[in-house]
């Protein structure tokens, strides 16, 4: 049985130092700062039970009220977006149209996702230049399933793992235009599957 959060939290406050910080990350080829420069946050406590997400308790869910927003591709069930504002090599988010979460996903809304996940990691490989693509599911915002694809571009080993997002941070963005062709690159070949590009 899992620890409950304030189990969690006393096992953790426990280990910290005099100052209540536990001690930052120690060197590592893929962590974004030096040594030393930063230092961690002193971990709160527990909220039980959590705030509500955007989505959830009465709250009006963003993608809900303009499914399409961003849209490149889409077919019945699903959308996926492209960002036009990123560091990295590509970035794009896969929603279901419904508004469901990754546990409320049916058989067959799962299958899809599956199939999808392979096919625009595929895509976005297909570009060219890419090292790694990424996906993840983070979910603390919004109660609306969002997978995001992050491309990690090729040779640049410090981007590596799961340090990307924090270089998100940091690294100016593509050049608009890049950002677009591939965008328009990754929904058609979406579109060869079946769906519609739209940009």
């Amino acid at each position: 049985m899992p620890e409950t959060p304030e189990q969690f939290y006393a096992r953790v406050v426990g280990a910290a130092g005099a100052d209540g910080r536990l001690t930052a990350m120690g060197p590592s080829e893929i962590f974004p700062y030096e040594e030393g420069g930063l230092v961690t946050k002193v971990l709160a406590s527990p909220v039980v039970p959590e705030p509500d997400r955007q989505g959830e308790g009465g709250q009006g869910c963003g993608r809900c009220s303009d499914p399409m927003r961003g849209a490149a591709w889409s077919d019945e069930r699903w959308v996926f977006a492209g960002s036009r504002n990123h560091g990295v090599s590509f970035w794009g988010t896969l929603l279901p149209k419904a508004h469901l979460d990754i546990g409320d996903l049916d058989d067959e809304h799962a299958s899809e996702m599956g199939i999808l996940i392979v096919r625009i990691e595929r895509a976005i490989r297909a570009l060219g230049h890419i090292g790694r693509v990424h996906v993840n599911k983070w979910g603390d915002g919004g109660a609306h399933l969002h997978l995001t694809f992050l491309a990690r571009p090729a040779g640049l080993l410090q981007l590596r793992g799961s340090c990307l997002p924090d270089w998100l941070q940091v690294l100016p963005p593509v050049p608009i235009e890049i950002a677009e062709t591939d965008i328009r690159t990754v929904a058609g070949a979406l579109a060869e599957h079946g769906g519609t590009a739209h940009v």
